[in-house]
């Protein structure tokens, strides 16, 4: 008989990390691990090695025959349809049934969102956006993604892929190419990725020293211009002043859509606090229709990096079971392959 306690488990599917935890019925993640999402050139085989991995966290926590579903957020996915339908920053051919695959794998109902709607859902229950029934979520990872949430309700538009505002041209003339496959993206400069372009354009137009110049240029990361701005590196600082002006501006078009009471960043680039949140300010403000001036905050995800989207997954696993209305002594995991 089935434990009467039961569990979902949550999956974060980023360009470069799949995230995944094991969350009970009051949002705790009991536990949580990752794999790399671009070690394998077959879909099968990250199925295989997310399964096998999965697993082996649900047995830790004494979860077998208690997981009642499977929320997903990834790149591109299609809460209507369960696809992954153009995952631009995933190295696969798409569209993929990953719903359909990941259930047929486990046993189990699977749900699955953007990764960037799967973020808002988490914030708005459990971090920055609790009480907010307006406010977008800004993740800035590999590439840009965002949650738009109106009303308390998470924007899905007509065929599942509202919201990409990662996609909002910011550049007509001249522009970076995007993965999307169109050029002046917003995530071509504001991504961790962007940053680290920016930071390679600037090394090799100007002669400003930089600590950033003793790295091959084709090497630099992200992780490498916040080090050098935070040790006081001149050029590091003015490729997130570029940075942190691009997306202010954005946040500032962004406004006159949907009117949020906030904007939450999530993710890696989020962690260099100041040095990309007060340009991001200064430039949102300076360019905010005046009817919304100093009424929209900016906030950073109060969740840990991992949670808000694996929280965020998790309530679309309990979402899947009720929708499937399987009696719980069915929905349990298969065993392991020998």
């Amino acid at each position: 008989m089935i434990n009467s306690k039961p569990y979902v488990i949550g999956i974060d599917m980023g360009g470069t990390n799949t995230v995944f935890g094991i969350v009970d019925a009051r949002g705790v993640v009991l536990a949580s691990d990752s794999i790399k999402t671009r070690k394998h050139s077959k879909f099968e085989d990250y199925i295989d090695e997310l399964y096998t991995e999965t697993m082996r966290l649900v047995r830790s926590v004494d979860a077998e025959d208690k997981i009642y579903g499977i929320g997903v957020g990834a790149p591109n996915a299609n809460y209507f349809t369960g696809m992954i339908e153009d995952g631009v920053n995933l190295p696969w051919p798409t569209p993929i049934p990953f719903a359909q695959m990941l259930s047929e794998k486990f046993g189990i109902p699977v749900a699955i969102t953007n990764d960037a709607n799967a973020a808002a859902i988490g914030e708005m229950t459990y971090g920055a956006a609790r009480g907010l029934k307006d406010f977008i979520m800004i993740t800035l990872g590999t590439g840009v993604g965002s949650g738009i949430v109106i009303n308390g309700q998470v924007v899905y538009g007509h065929d599942g892929f509202a919201g990409e505002l990662g996609h909002i041209i910011v550049k007509r003339n001249n522009g970076r190419l995007c993965g999307c496959g169109r050029t002046g993206c917003l995530e071509t400069y504001c991504s961790a990725t962007g940053v680290a372009r920016t930071a390679r354009e600037y090394l090799e137009i100007t002669d400003t020293p930089s600590r950033l110049r003793e790295i091959p240029i084709e090497d630099i990361t992200s992780k490498d211009v916040y080090d050098a701005a935070m040790a006081g590196d001149k050029l590091a600082k003015d490729v997130f002043d570029y940075t942190g002006k691009i997306l202010g501006e954005a946040l500032a078009d962004f406004t006159v859509f949907s009117a949020p009471q906030a904007f939450v960043i999530f993710g890696g680039l989020a962690k260099a606090g100041d040095l990309i949140l007060k340009p991001v300010r200064e430039a949102m403000e300076k360019n905010m229709l005046s009817i919304w001036k100093g009424k929209v905050q900016v906030l950073l995800s109060e969740l840990k990096e991992a949670d808000a989207a694996v929280l965020g997954a998790s309530a679309l696993g309990w979402e899947a079971r009720k929708a499937t209305q399987t009696p719980p002594a069915v929905v349990s995991p298969t065993p392991l392959k020998a």
